[in-house]
């Protein structure tokens, strides 16, 4: 079960999405796991064959345990399953005698098809669980009856009873009891989204007559009004009720442990705006930059230019990280929030930063996050600009020691020259950690990210 944040002790195994004998590789997508916060894509990080799946779906599971266990490939692996040790040369064998040929009007049955399946590659694997297809039970029109991605469109295509459905959706739905073959999809492709079911359950279903019966006598007992919200509801409002807890728990954990110091600077934007503006000529509608790229981008180069800020605060001592691994604190529209990352963020151009950070918002608040992304930020960003306030003043995610907050970019007056004029001004902040670094420190970031922002082409 990997760590997937500061603030997760353990995590809930909602499905596999390999079988025994699977085939991996390294970042293929294996199982989907529930956290307070979200639905996760859990990765693999070695190649191999699955040789068990240790934990069943809906087992809660802490930080760290074993959920499967792979052995090594036959490309990389002795007979035994493990990897070959190095050893002197093997000495010569008297030739094995060869079997007889088979008559011709006798071919053998190839043994792929009866004993051994070929397993499906990983891409097939992923689209079927886009599709929320079963693998098990598609036949294979490929090589050895092998499934492929032709298969699973064709199928798609014919049961339209099958639409893709989301970790969140797929776990309200069964909880609620709802039949997700009656429920129209409104995400993407007609996907059903955790919105779709919790509409569906409104709507209502006649509750049976032992859950009639219980209602008045917990209200009568109690003393309070019965419960009148849905299974599903209650489910979401539970799940945000333990996020809720997990950010308070974190937040309070900080602000018990790091001394924080404050600093914030006034950066002019008006290079930033009419460089993008030209840019944004050029490019189509869907690739067009925003104001937030820059400073996620100019954020990342300071952070390198000032290591002493980007790291992590351990057993006493600070450790430096080796890349600027930055994280970016978004908000969910179901309550509480996610902090996936943008990995070496300083080696990116502003146009990946703006395509990683549409992509990272648009999954995260879908739940289709992997777990590599949540792997712990160096250093974070919180941009709170889109909700018009001047200045955030963060509480720092531990064990990072830095937290970077941008306000809304508005036209305010300023001094250019000696002559007062409008420009488009951010508030820049920085909540830091007094045990690493002092205010001075602090005041070196916050100028680099200022003169960073001055030359936009750069970025």
């Amino acid at each position: 079960m990997p760590s997937l944040g500061a603030d997760m002790d353990e995590g809930t195994l909602l499905e596999w999405l390999v079988r025994p004998g699977d085939a991996v590789h390294r970042g293929d997508i294996i199982a989907v796991v529930d956290t307070a916060k979200s639905a996760v894509e859990v990765e693999c990080f070695a190649d191999g064959i699955v040789e068990a799946l240790v934990v069943d779906p809906g087992q809660v599971v802490p930080v760290g345990a074993v959920l499967a266990r792979l052995a090594e490939s036959a490309a990389s692996a002795g007979p035994s399953g493990t990897a070959p040790l190095k050893a002197a040369p093997p000495r010569k064998q008297p030739p094995e005698p060869q079997p007889p040929e088979q008559p011709p009007e006798q071919p053998r049955e190839p043994a792929s098809s009866a004993t051994t399946p070929v397993a499906p590659s990983p891409l097939v694997r992923r689209r079927a669980h886009e599709l929320g297809i079963d693998l098990a039970t598609v036949r294979g029109s490929g090589e050895g009856g092998v499934v492929t991605r032709h298969d699973l469109e064709e199928l798609a295509h014919r049961a339209v009873s099958r639409p893709r459905v989301s970790p969140l959706a797929r776990r309200l739905a069964k909880a609620a009891g709802v039949d997700l073959t009656t429920v129209p999809g409104t995400g993407s492709g007609g996907a059903i989204q955790a919105d779709d079911i919790r509409r569906a359950t409104t709507a209502g279903t006649p509750k049976t007559e032992a859950a009639d019966d219980q209602v008045p006598e917990r209200h009568a007992t109690s003393g309070h009004a019965p419960d009148q919200r849905t299974t599903a509801e209650r489910a979401a409002d539970q799940r945000a009720a333990d996020m809720r807890n997990s950010i308070a728990a974190l937040m309070s954990r900080s602000k018990r442990e790091i001394p924080h110091y404050y600093l914030s600077t006034t950066v002019d934007l008006q290079r930033v705006s009419e460089w993008m503006k030209e840019r944004n000529r050029e490019l189509p509608v869907g690739e067009r930059m925003v104001p937030s790229a820059a400073l996620l981008s100019a954020t990342a180069r300071a952070a390198r230019e000032v290591p002493a800020l980007n790291g992590h605060w351990i057993d006493g001592e600070f450790r430096p990280a080796q890349d600027v691994d930055l994280g970016l604190i978004l908000s969910l529209r179901s309550g509480g929030l996610l902090a996936p990352v943008l990995k070496a963020a300083d080696t990116l151009d502003i146009s990946q930063v703006m395509a990683l950070m549409r992509d990272l918002t648009r999954r995260a608040r879908t739940g289709r996050l992997r777990g590599s992304e949540l792997s712990q930020p160096s250093i974070s960003v919180s941009n709170l600009g889109d909700q018009g306030v001047e200045s955030v003043l963060g509480v720092i995610y531990p064990p990072q020691v830095a937290l970077v907050g941008f306000g809304a970019v508005t036209p305010r007056p300023w001094a250019i020259d000696g002559l007062l004029g409008i420009r488009p001004l951010v508030t820049v902040t920085l909540a830091a950690d007094h045990r690493a670094t002092d205010a001075a420190t602090g005041a070196r970031l916050l100028k680099a990210i200022d003169r960073i922002l001055q030359t936009p082409e750069e970025l």
